[in-house]
């Protein structure tokens, strides 16, 4: 029982001490792993503090205030997760019905469909039942997109733009609006393609039509001898947030597989001050990989909805996918 005791505070030391490295640090060898496991440190830390009974008066007290700083530090990061930002939408606690599209509404999904392997008449489902005006897919192979256009996605989704930085599998936007200024790859990205497009919304109240600039975005993951480059292709999309600060007329929406949770220190430097996280304004922990695990559950919250000035969240959701590793993201995003 001491053993198991002191594992558990060990690994709850590690995980906590991993989340505190720097960002200029960060692509150290299995620290990414590590801290995309984040949020599950608060039960290691509370099974620590159950079992430091066994452990002897100077080691218990320890152990206890330890866990007890950790199970602070948990609070302090995922609470923003399970309250709603200050910016966000009204509508945040009605996230299981599908919003009404609207002059300044924007209804979006996001997801990676490992390697063609999802099921397109999910995908289309819930494209159609969810009222998505503009789809984000990673991991794309030519046959994947044909079986989607025979499920029906062209009819709901007839505009797109698409890349593919190795021939076989690639990144696109799929939209009910009309695409302009489409781009194979908005970031220069080092790891892979990432396409964009730009749609306008109808004038609103503000009584001017809304140009949202969508990126379909996938960076490297995190996996042994690519970790630099996982830091670098986290750390380049930082040219959209660039871009959005200069470019005050058009509103940015950048999804999908980042392959880093609001945990890693290159993701929250990346957002910098311009750019926020759906899933934090809303106030929900979206846990969206691994999909594919049997009875494991999903463990990282790693694929996002992430915003520029002029877009709020209202809602955001999870989605199963039979064929795939990740989960899928339902966003209703208004625009100002």
């Amino acid at each position: 029982m001491r053993a198991v005791a002191w594992v558990f505070a060990g690994i709850t030391l590690v995980g906590v001490v991993a989340r505190l490295v720097p960002a200029a640090a960060s692509d150290l060898p299995y620290l990414p792993v590590i801290v995309a496991l984040t949020p599950w440190f608060a039960a290691t830390a509370v099974v620590a503090l159950v079992l430091s009974h066994a452990l002897g008066a100077g080691a218990r007290i320890a152990v206890r205030l330890l866990m007890l700083g950790a199970l602070a530090l948990e609070v302090l990061w995922q609470g923003l997760f399970l309250v709603p930002h200050a910016q966000a939408g009204a509508s945040a606690g009605q996230a299981s019905a599908p919003a009404q599209a609207s002059a300044t509404t924007l209804r979006v999904m996001t997801c990676n469909v490992y390697k063609g392997k999802a099921d397109p008449k999910r995908i289309v489902e819930l494209v159609r039942s969810g009222g998505v005006q503009v789809l984000a897919l990673q991991e794309t192979t030519r046959d994947f997109v044909s079986e989607l256009e025979r499920a029906g996605l062209g009819e709901l989704l007839p505009y797109s733009s698409r890349a593919s930085s190795d021939g076989v599998y690639g990144n696109g936007i799929w939209s009910a609006l009309p695409i302009s200024d489409a781009q194979s790859d908005a970031v220069g990205s080092s790891a892979s393609a990432m396409p964009s497009g730009t749609v306008t919304l109808g004038a609103g109240d503000s009584g001017a039509d809304a140009r949202v600039c969508l990126v379909s975005v996938h960076t490297c993951a995190p996996v042994p001898g690519y970790w630099d480059l996982w830091k670098r292709s986290v750390e380049e999309i930082g040219s959209v947030r660039n871009r959005a600060e200069a470019d005050i007329a058009t509103r940015y929406v950048l999804m999908g597989d980042f392959n880093a949770t609001y945990d890693h220190a290159p993701f929250r430097e990346m957002l910098g001050g311009t750019l926020r996280d759906a899933a934090r304004e809303v106030g929900r922990l979206t846990l969206t990989w691994p999909a594919d695990r049997g009875l494991v559950p999903a463990l990282s919250s790693i694929d996002h909805v992430v915003m520029g000035p002029g877009v709020g969240a209202q809602d955001i959701v999870v989605a199963p996918v039979a064929g795939t590793d990740h989960k899928a993201l339902l966003a209703t995003l208004e625009v100002s």
